[in-house]
């Protein structure tokens, strides 16, 4: 990344001088320039070398950095832009750039609910500004699920920031199930973000089981600073690894699981496979398949299962495979 940024300043301080026709540039001058431009910015003595600035002339004239720059030399030392009017600051966007551009500011957007981003609140507005400026205005292309009014949306900064700070908190919490609302001290550890809902994960204190919290169900938020925050070395990888969605259960609770999907689903059970532990350990003469899993046996992969109708068959454990017939059968009854 700094040897791209160190490319960056002597490309822009090589276009500042041959931009100024009212001196002559020889190559020296140039890793002068270059050399005292990045000094400035490394904050210690840098020397440029003779080939690193004939590279960059090199790479400047070529297409490959998108430059084009019509850099000419006269005298038989002398260098400037054959065009006076050249500089690298006006290369025009082209289609290609304004559709990457475009969809990069509708993926941007996705995050400004938090303070991490909040310092491209401006970058956004001038890159809408400068591809609207440039072309007209047409739908995007790339389409990401997202939810304007789901509940909680505006705790994700707040509870950001406890973790970036290390922040205990007063969390007053109701759950689905609950009839009341509870207020307790909380240690945040980790976002998490599933079938376009959020959560945290964290604990109660040091004695208490890892608790994942729907944000939508926090009713308030308070700075806890009374109590010391639990600055645990906690894995989200390796806590979710055996777990599809966000309930963690018992060690004893993961299974190996075996599922035939038919033929008419099973290309996208393979393409975007269930679970990372996912295999297929068998092929049918119809056109099924049989794939391996070995997860949590919790409520998302119930849901996950049933979501596929008559398209999929548990065939082990039986466990899951009784429970998501007694399912099947009170769905059917309601029919």
């Amino acid at each position: 990344m700094a040897q791209n940024k160190n490319a960056l300043i002597r490309y822009k301080t090589i276009d500042k001088c041959l931009q100024n026709k009212y001196r002559r540039w020889t190559l020296e001058n140039l890793i002068e320039a270059c050399s005292d431009a990045l000094n400035e910015y490394e904050g210690r003595d840098f020397n440029v070398s003779k080939r690193c600035i004939q590279l960059d002339l090199q790479l400047m004239r070529s297409d490959k950095l998108g430059y084009n720059a019509p850099i000419v030399v006269y005298d038989k030392k002398y260098y400037r832009y054959e065009d006076e009017n050249y500089s690298i600051t006006n290369i025009p966007l082209t289609e290609n750039d304004m559709g990457i551009l475009s969809e990069t500011v509708e993926m941007l957007k996705q995050f400004k609910d938090f303070s991490l981003f909040s310092e491209l609140d401006g970058i956004i507005q001038r890159l809408e500004d400068k591809v609207y400026s440039e072309k007209t205005h047409q739908t995007s292309i790339i389409h990401l699920d997202k939810n304007e009014n789901l509940k909680g949306l505006k705790n994700i900064d707040v509870l950001y920031q406890a973790i970036l700070k290390k922040v205990c908190l007063w969390i007053t919490y109701q759950s689905f199930k609950a009839r009341d609302s509870s207020t307790f001290t909380f240690h945040p550890f980790i976002l998490k973000q599933f079938n376009n809902r959020w959560f945290v994960v964290g604990r109660k204190n040091a004695k208490e089981p890892i608790l994942t919290l729907a944000m939508d169900r926090i009713l308030s938020i308070d700075k806890n600073l009374a109590i010391p925050y639990l600055d645990e070395d906690f894995d989200g990888y390796a806590y979710y690894k055996d777990t599809i969605g966000v309930t963690v259960l018992n060690d004893d609770q993961i299974q190996e699981v075996e599922l035939k999907i038919d033929k008419n689903n099973a290309p996208y059970v393979i393409t975007k496979p269930f679970h990372h532990s996912q295999k297929v350990i068998d092929r049918l003469a119809n056109g099924s398949v049989i794939i391996h899993l070995r997860v949590h046996l919790n409520l998302e992969f119930d849901r996950l299962i049933l979501g596929f109708g008559d398209s999929i068959e548990v065939l082990k454990p039986k466990v899951l495979r009784n429970r998501i017939k007694r399912k099947l059968i009170k769905a059917a009854s309601q029919y």
